[in-house]
């Protein structure tokens, strides 16, 4: 569920009942969920790939507070699956043209774009004010460092990842024992190549990035199970799934 933010909560008008109706219908989700959506602040570190998959559902899903965080910018190699911008944002910084995006899907999502690098003390704060926080990126030193920011404030993470057929979601919810993204490192490795050494396959990242809107969503309205210790791997040559469980490793450093 949300943390308590300043100012009174939100409630759903007319006008939002009638658009989020095929949720409220969902006897999970109902009015409570998606009033939690609406006063729910998401943070996403990376707009490439899976952030460009992500978002269209956090927005579009009613999720009242986005912020997007990336320095880099538009490339043509990037538009073969980073499918909500447009040949003519080629160079354009991609916090900037996906809070464009958001503007044209859902105008009432108030969106903050940074187009830079976080300071260590900018990223404690985002974290700390934040209902979760999903890792975009394919930066093995941002990771770490949003799972110590998120250890720290006890802020929901979800992880993906996505390499030539392959794609992997996880969360953390640093609950008391339970593991975190440098337990998980340990037991299964960290993804050395990038996309761009590797290649990727469109649809992988999609799958992977709406898969992370769905974690995100889950753990704001307390519906399902999330992916708490649990690796999804997705393969995308045989459309099989598997999943791996994890634990809490006690001589971690970070949560140990």
């Amino acid at each position: 569920m949300t943390k308590q933010h300043t100012g009174s909560a939100k409630q759903l008008d007319d006008a939002q009942t009638l658009r989020y109706c095929r949720h409220i219908l969902l006897p999970q989700i109902d009015f409570a969920g998606q009033e939690a959506l609406l006063n729910a602040k998401i943070l996403i570190v990376g707009l490439g790939g899976l952030g460009s998959s992500c978002v269209p559902y956090l927005a579009s899903s009613g999720v009242g507070q986005l912020t997007l965080v990336d320095f880099d910018t538009i490339e043509v190699t990037n538009l073969q699956r980073q499918v909500i911008y447009q040949e003519s944002q080629l160079q354009q910084n991609k916090a900037l043209a996906a809070k464009a995006f958001i503007a044209g899907l859902n105008s009432q999502c108030q969106v903050n774009a940074i187009a830079r690098k976080l300071t260590d003390d900018e990223r404690e704060e985002f974290v700390k004010s934040h209902d979760v926080v999903i890792d975009c990126t394919d930066n093995l030193t941002i990771r770490q460092q949003l799972n110590q920011s998120c250890f720290n404030h006890k802020t929901p993470l979800v992880s993906g990842a996505a390499i030539r057929f392959e794609g992997q979601v996880t969360s953390f919810n640093y609950a008391p024992n339970t593991p975190c993204y440098s337990c998980y490192a340990q037991g299964f490795g960290e993804q050395q190549l990038s996309c761009v050494e590797a290649g990727i396959f469109a649809p992988v990242v999609g799958v992977v990035g709406a898969m992370q809107a769905l974690e995100a969503l889950k753990i704001i309205t307390a519906v399902g199970e999330p992916l708490f210790g649990i690796l999804l791997f997705i393969d995308g040559l045989t459309s099989q799934q598997q999943q791996f469980y994890y634990h809490h490793d006690k001589n971690c450093p970070v949560c140990g």
